[in-house]
């Protein structure tokens, strides 16, 4: 994914030049390929995030769209202040990213975990969420975000994603994405909902399992506060739905479909959960081993 948002952000920026690239003194590897192309709109904060997002959203409030980069914990925890007071609160084209969502850095402790920040992110007014499952989506929001500029947050996986869609799949907040769209004409009544990088999983969970052989695939890669009233009419679609996502359920994504229906009075339909428990926090290894360790395995489900 990381190579992905790059490449893309390559491609966007020779056509907008109004879009910047700033980072954490960090991403060594990864972002030569901007700063060789743009030097004179890439920025190298150091090691203090909190100044990294207060110069983005002073460039954003004089034209720029700006990108700040950073590992998963430190541009959005780190800086939770500067994006509710300074981004969010002026509706700036400031898109915080983060690469390494979830525990994809587990190996280096909780200090390095991202298992809370959809629930820090998505509750502030403004903010919209950009979660891809695969490199092809990556690059399906970065085209959204720079046509639609906002305060938004986009979070990257780690590295070596397999793709799962279409080079030219179109994104739009709210909009479940099918996988198949032929099994949305089946009658179809229940649905895997995923939103980020454990678009992985299911896809596993669904090739190699009959249980989950009978449900429909969706990806949500946009969403937040404003997508909400678009989620009653998806729902109703189906009996039963299981939501992924490799955060706490807590604050997470199947809470916020919760929130969603209730607030429209909708029927809820049966909502299963598959998340990380709050057990990883004080646990320490591989994303592989977390994810299992943390419950976010479709064995462990049953049908």
């Amino acid at each position: 994914m990381r190579s992905a948002f790059i490449d893309e952000l390559c491609t966007l920026a020779e056509e907008h030049p109004h879009i910047a690239l700033m980072v954490g003194d960090l991403g060594y590897s990864v972002i030569e390929p901007f700063a060789d192309r743009f030097p004179d709109r890439f920025f190298n904060s150091g090691v203090a995030e909190q100044n990294m997002a207060g110069m983005a959203a002073g460039m954003a409030s004089e034209g720029y769209h700006v990108f700040t980069y950073s590992i998963a914990n430190f541009p959005t925890f780190r800086c939770a202040e500067q994006i509710r007071n300074d981004i969010a609160y002026h509706q700036l084209p400031v898109t915080t990213v983060s690469v390494g969502g979830g525990l994809a850095y587990g190996a280096l402790g909780y200090s390095h975990h991202a298992v809370q920040d959809y629930a820090l992110l998505r509750c502030m007014p403004n903010m919209l969420i950009a979660a891809p499952g695969d490199p092809a989506e990556v690059r399906a929001c970065l085209r959204y975000l720079v046509d639609n500029p906002q305060p938004s947050y986009l979070r990257l996986g780690k590295t070596g994603e397999p793709t799962f869609r279409s080079p030219d799949v179109a994104l739009a907040p709210g909009a479940w994405l099918p996988l198949d769209p032929a099994e949305q004409d089946d009658g179809v009544r229940r649905a895997i909902l995923t939103t980020g990088a454990t678009l992985e999983l299911a896809v596993k969970a669904k090739r190699e399992s009959d249980a989950y052989a009978g449900h429909a695939l969706f990806s949500l890669p946009l969403w937040g506060m404003e997508s909400k009233p678009a989620q009653a009419a998806q729902c109703a679609e189906f009996d039963e739905i299981i939501t992924v996502e490799d955060h706490l359920q807590d604050g997470g994504f199947s809470s916020w479909l919760l929130e969603a229906l209730m607030a429209q009075g909708a029927a809820i339909p049966k909502i299963r959960s598959i998340s990380l428990s709050p057990e990883v926090c004080g646990q320490v290894g591989s994303q592989a081993f977390l994810n299992r360790s943390g419950g976010l395995t479709f064995e462990t489900q049953g049908a």
